[in-house]
């Protein structure tokens, strides 16, 4: 019992720093590509340092949408090592059994699956909004300006725009239009700030400047004011404003099961949040399937080839995974066939590729 232990952490380190090694060259690649991709957008405030600090901010978000991946890419590499050293054949002649190196694979990979789910549920949604209403008050300022970085809101005749909306219910450039039942502009108001009430259930806005429009027969005046602050009764709720900031994969799974009933109270499609709920909840079966198809490979096709090819081979494979991904979510939407078949499609077919090479081997 004592050496099987032994062996159980031992390949368990052995695989799990493989991961940890392909998660952070893949992420490491990433984050370059998105500094050069966002050095393009470099404008007034947001100039380099502000580019590094929305790229770690953002890189939890990164972590996890690249761990089923890395599990791929560092169970071939780990195991290919093993194999390589013939440490599997040593294994195996001792009476080590094709399903119990299986179980000291997938033990390891379940403490990545944990750590991504909490990452996933509590970290990424905050830390992407901070970086996206950082990212936008920095390139537009406290100004009255549109552009396609902030979000747009309609309550009955009123038009909204915010530039950045932060965490905790703060955001800033609150430009708000006011028509009648003519879409006649009555008022247009903007404020540098507005701050939510959690008691009150209402916004308190701050250094207020107002225009107020008055039209009698064919001649119109305006009539300028600014307060200090004003409140503004809203349906708008940070947490409401979060999920229509972030894009859907971005928020957690409290989020989008609530904005899903939200949304089908309205008579509205659901559709591309009910595949990002799906994808999040399944997505530790998605980082299982991979592994078990990344250790068929390993006792089955590639049991003598090199670790390049092996490295080849997973990349492929999971642009392949990908890819089917990308098809099958966005054909659920056209096709309207329900988003958990999209989601689970893809995983079935990699338990089922992996089962039958594994049921070979053994």
């Amino acid at each position: 019992m004592k050496a099987m232990r032994l062996l159980n952490r031992y390949v368990g380190r052995r695989v799990a720093l493989a991961i940890a090694m392909a998660l952070l060259v893949i992420v490491g690649l990433d984050v370059v590509a998105e500094v050069i991709d966002e050095l393009g957008d470099v404008r007034n405030d947001y100039q380099f340092r502000q580019v590094m600090e929305y790229v770690a901010l953002t890189l939890p978000s990164q972590v996890y949408d690249y761990l089923p991946f890395s599990a791929l890419i560092g169970c071939l590499v780990g195991l290919g090592i093993l194999a390589g050293n013939s440490e599997i054949v040593v294994m195996r002649a001792a009476g080590v059994s094709l399903w119990r190196i299986m179980a000291m694979v997938i033990r390891p990979i379940l403490w990545f699956v944990m750590a991504g789910m909490l990452v996933g549920e509590f970290a990424t949604p905050y830390l992407d909004q901070l970086a996206d209403g950082r990212r936008q008050l920095q390139r537009s300022g406290l100004q009255s300006s549109v552009d396609d970085g902030g979000v747009w809101s309609v309550e009955g005749n009123e038009y909204i725009y915010i530039n950045a909306v932060f965490p905790g219910g703060v955001v800033f450039g609150v430009t708000r239009y006011q028509f009648d039942e003519q879409r006649t502009l009555q008022s247009a108001s903007f404020s540098t700030r507005a701050t939510y009430n959690q008691q009150q259930r209402h916004w308190v806005e701050e250094n207020v400047a107002v225009t107020r429009f008055y039209h009698r027969d064919s001649t119109s005046r305006a009539e300028a004011d600014k307060l200090v602050t004003r409140i503004w009764s809203s349906e708008l709720t940070p947490t409401l404003l979060q999920q229509n900031i972030l894009e859907p994969e971005n928020l957690s799974i409290r989020s989008l099961d609530a904005y899903v009933g939200f949304l089908g109270q309205q008579q509205r499609d659901t559709g591309a949040y009910k595949l990002a709920f799906w994808a999040k909840v399944l997505q530790p079966l998605t980082v299982i399937g991979l592994v078990v198809l990344a250790v068929a490979f390993v006792f089955g096709p590639l049991r003598e080839s090199t670790m390049g090819l092996r490295i080849f081979v997973g990349v492929v494979t999971g642009i392949g995974f990908r890819i089917l991904q990308d098809m099958l979510e966005p054909s659920s939407l056209v096709f309207g066939f329900p988003p958990l078949l999209a989601v689970c499609l893809p995983i079935a077919l990699c338990f089922l590729i992996g089962g039958r090479l594994l049921r070979r081997a053994a």
